[in-house]
């Protein structure tokens, strides 16, 4: 499974670069939900103490690390992370310990992600990353060791890991939502090539990864060079009748029956989850993430809705004639003229959580004032996640509002096409009432927040 090996190296690079860019905006000193407190709370809760009940809870490095810098702190983690997954990419080199080590990393910054990081692609690459260690040799560099073949246990693991998310993607469309019984919910979930527009595309990419292991190299030859396959094919003989096994071979042997007793022990709670008529997806039933439940779009949204943030720099914000001017995020609808953006597969998590906002309430979405703070600040940190700031080089607007539409495509060849615009949009009505920075003092201060302060 040479192949296999190959295609695990490049989601993480992925996966730390955005955590690079975009760590900080989000859980940072001055994020949207700094994990600081979110730590500050989990500790409050098991009486002060980082015990085993606060680890089991949140495990993350991050309890042992410096809080008082904690942009550092987080870039740091998500470096370390890249350089690693950057030297394993570029060499074609790696070993149990330093995918133990991207495994940690990832592992660290997920658990303290909060809404960010829940997303199911994140538990997907921490199962996948956690059996890729099993791939590799104990310590050696070497891209192909001599007698180091990937064992039938992990190779087994990823078959189980592709069945559990194809069964369990199956089941909850059949579970839960009508047109998928129907066969019309494709109408409406492949309005746009997902693997190459969709700001979810990463997951599609992820998953490919574990289905790799339902091929043999054999079967994939051609897709090699005539070297590498005879290197590949001289890694699986068997060794010499009589010769001792290495210390490095016998650990591991030892490590993938343990890996194979785990993976069964860990799958019964997600094995019931899958026969349960109530099937919970995207779960994981452990902190660590190892053997978790998948399933996506048990329900299609048959239209799409979204939420537009507008500022003004009227005194009054009820003034007919007060001019609202949009932010535009990098990736979802806003601009009618600007097509969807081809990125994969980046991910913004921003946003993905501004799609979901838009079909519930702001109550429930509590961030989204937050960021409206941030934008009556003109804080550049947060700026950096939009594609446009409207008051760049003015003064900052005095009130931000959030309006809600719904959005669809314009069809080709018709009226709204030929001006070039690639969205139609009909306001709903507001999605919440327009703020300004003095009115929120009292909303931050509640929740522990850093009060914005304009640049």
């Amino acid at each position: 499974m040479v192949h296999l090996g190959r295609d695990l190296k490049d989601p993480p690079v992925v996966a730390f670069l955005v955590a690079f860019q975009q760590n900080k905006q989000l859980i940072g000193e001055k994020g949207l939900l700094p994990c600081q407190l979110y730590l500050q709370d989990i500790k409050k809760y098991f009486k002060g103490k980082v015990g085993l009940d606060a680890l089991s809870y949140a495990p993350t490095l991050i309890w042992f690390l410096d809080w008082s810098a904690m942009d550092s702190t987080l870039d740091c983690l998500a470096l370390a992370g890249l350089a690693v997954a950057a030297f394993v990419l570029l060499t074609g080199c790696a070993n149990m310990v330093l995918m133990s080590l991207l495994w940690l990393l990832y592992l660290s910054l997920v658990n303290v992600g909060q809404i960010w990081w829940v997303l199911r692609w994140e538990s997907q690459l921490l199962e996948t990353g956690f059996l890729g260690i099993f791939l590799c040799p104990l310590w050696t560099l070497s891209r192909l060791p001599q007698g180091s073949p990937p064992s039938r246990i992990v190779i087994w693991s990823f078959r189980w890991l592709i069945f559990r998310i194809m069964l369990g993607a199956g089941l909850i469309k059949i579970r839960g939502d009508r047109c998928w019984r129907e066969l019309t919910c494709m109408d409406y979930h492949y309005e746009v090539l997902l693997i190459v527009s969709g700001n979810l595309s990463f997951l599609n990419w992820l998953t490919m990864v574990p289905s790799l292991a339902c091929f043999d190299d054999a079967s994939l030859a051609l897709l090699f060079g005539a070297r590498l396959r005879e290197r590949a094919a001289r890694l699986q003989l068997p060794g010499p009748e009589g010769e001792r096994l290495s210390l490095g071979s016998c650990v591991r042997r030892v490590l993938n029956i343990s890996l194979g007793l785990l993976i069964a022990y860990l799958s019964i709670p997600v094995v019931l989850n899958l026969l349960s008529s109530r099937q919970v997806m995207n779960t994981s039933f452990n902190p660590l993430r190892i053997v978790n439940t998948y399933g996506a779009f048990g329900s299609i949204t048959k239209e799409r809705t979204e939420v537009i943030l507008q500022g003004t720099s009227s005194l009054d914000p009820k003034d007919p004639t007060a001019v609202w001017e949009e932010f535009e995020f990098k990736c979802k609808p806003g601009d009618l003229r600007r097509r969807p953006c081809l990125i994969s597969p980046y991910h913004y998590r921003l946003d993905w959580l501004m799609w979901f906002a838009a079909f519930q309430t702001y109550e429930q979405n509590e961030w989204i004032i937050h960021l409206a703070g941030k934008l009556l600040a003109q804080e550049e940190e947060t700026l950096s996640l939009l594609a446009t700031n409207p008051f760049a080089g003015r003064d900052p607007p005095r009130w931000i509002r959030g309006e809600h539409f719904k959005y669809k495509f314009s069809q080709p060849g018709g009226k709204h096409a030929s001006d070039g615009k690639w969205w139609i949009r009909k306001r709903i009505g507001p999605y919440f009432p327009p703020v300004n920075l003095q009115g929120l003092r009292k909303f931050f201060e509640d929740r522990n927040w850093p009060y914005p302060v304009q640049n």
